[in-house]
């Protein structure tokens, strides 16, 4: 499974690359036909403090599952995309096996 983290105007720091990588390889054991994830980091332009925002798109044979969040943080917004991913890939298992 590949991730690959893209950051909209600012550089990422390797301590959150690799809590988004860490976090994000948990996903596996929902669903083991992940083809590949792509995540995509942007601060929003506004004066509220969750201004963090975090775009996982997940691959997975025959869909594409998307989520976004903001938060505070970055690790927070990815912590709870994660935690909704997670259930709808056991979601999303559950159909195809009813099929």
């Amino acid at each position: 499974m590949k991730v690959s983290i893209q950051a909209v105007n600012f550089n990422v720091d390797r301590k959150l690359v690799d809590f988004i990588n860490e976090r994000l390889e948990k996903l596996q054991q929902f669903y083991d036909k992940i083809v590949g994830i792509d995540v995509s980091l942007r601060t929003e332009n506004s004066s509220d403090k969750e201004n963090k925002s975090v775009d996982i798109l997940v691959r997975i044979p025959g869909d594409d599952l998307i989520v976004k969040k903001t938060a505070k943080s970055f690790e927070e917004a990815t912590d709870t995309a994660a935690g909704a991913l997670e259930r709808l890939l056991v979601k999303h298992k559950e159909k195809v096996k009813a099929h």
